[in-house]
């Protein structure tokens, strides 16, 4: 096969950033393994959407902050007309910043990565690998049209009402979520579909880089029962509350059990990310047991297969996300070849599958007890 004829069947690429500099960058570590090929670029929102249109590319980095059309409402135009995988290219240095950041994966962004230094990043080259997976993952996505309104604005999900229980005191069990690739958007669906139970906790493991993960557990706050919040190191875990582990750091539970905390922590990244799920996963088995209950969601790579194993090994279950509602079904596949699971489950009735295991491990504990 010739060169040209290799350059052909590379997956196209149409990068959208509004400084010259910054698309020269982008362009250059796209292009730097020969796995992709730079189709175009695109100063601005209104002309990446008539690049896409023109020019059709496999994949779009679309920069988050831009004048006249920005990144967002560019997003939402190309998820309803030209709907193709976005990886997105965010400053996040501010919390506006990263908000728009999460809105985006919401709206159907596969990813997104940070600039290292903020709007204009000399050193993009300490995110090139990142950038590269996020385009590797994305090769594999299948796309459909987004149902957001070309104005740009999603109508915010009610938050359901309260379940009328007594002051939240330690869970008797816990739901433990991991998620990478398509995470943001899965857990945006999944908890507002979770009741606040009087019971049981929901610790989540999303691989996010710092900066983000406050902003991320707000915004699964205020739609859902449950009080989400990001993990804060050595506070106890109370029923019917969720917690994100906050980017860049990874997050356990310790005992004892019947007054269980949660620890952070700063030591090595487990198969390249941090927070990793395995350590979580792990931990609870340990400390919770036959009520834990594991669940690993859309995501690239291997991370929460071990510590599924853990959990189930301790007699207690896990549910894994089935491969057609995965954005990447690398985690969720992984740990089904490694740990089993007692459910797979599409997205949309995830919740109710969760709602049945939580109640599983109930009548497994009983049926122990009475034997």
């Amino acid at each position: 096969m010739s060169n040209s004829e290799l350059g052909r069947n590379r997956p196209t690429v149409l990068v959208v950033d509004d400084s010259a500099f910054m698309r020269k960058l982008v362009s250059e570590v796209v292009e730097s393994t020969g796995e992709f090929r730079v189709i175009g670029t695109a100063r601005d929102g209104q002309d990446a959407l008539r690049q896409v249109a023109a020019l059709n590319p496999d994949l779009v980095t679309l920069d988050v902050d831009m004048p006249s059309l920005d990144g967002l409402a560019a997003l939402e135009f190309i998820m309803r007309d030209h709907p193709r995988p976005v990886v997105m290219l965010s400053a996040g240095s501010t919390e506006s910043g990263a908000d728009a950041t999460l809105r985006a994966l919401e709206r159907g962004a596969v990813e997104f990565v940070r600039k290292p230094s903020g709007a204009i990043s000399l050193d993009l080259d300490v995110v090139a690998e990142q950038l590269l997976q996020a385009l590797r993952a994305a090769v594999g996505v299948v796309v459909a049209t987004h149902p957001v309104l070309a104005s740009g604005h999603l109508p915010a999900p009610p938050r359901p009402a309260p379940m009328q229980v007594p002051l939240a005191g330690p869970p008797s069990r816990v739901v433990c979520i991991a998620a990478s690739t398509g995470g943001p958007a899965a857990l945006a669906q999944l908890l507002p579909s979770l009741p606040a139970w009087s019971d049981t906790a929901v610790l989540i493991v999303q691989h996010m880089p710092p900066g983000f993960t406050q902003s991320f557990a707000r915004r699964l706050d205020a739609a859902s029962a449950l009080t989400v919040h990001e993990a804060v190191d050595g506070e106890p875990l109370r029923a019917g509350h969720a917690y994100v582990a906050p980017g860049g750091r990874h997050l356990r539970v310790q005992g004892p059990r019947e007054v269980p905390s949660l620890v952070l922590g700063d030591d090595a990244s487990l198969w390249g990310v941090r927070p990793a799920a395995d350590h979580l996963f792990t931990s609870a088995a340990h400390v919770f047991g036959a009520q834990a209950l594991g669940v690993v969601l859309t995501g690239m790579g291997r991370d929460g297969a071990e510590g599924l194993r853990a959990i189930r090994e301790r007699g207690g279950r896990g549910v894994v996300q089935d491969h057609a509602t995965s954005v990447v079904a690398g985690m969720p596949e992984a740990a089904l070849r490694l740990a089993g699971s007692d459910a797979v489950a599409p997205l949309g009735a995830m919740a109710q599958v969760i709602g049945a295991q939580v109640a599983a491990l109930d009548a497994r504990v009983a049926l122990r007890e009475s034997a």
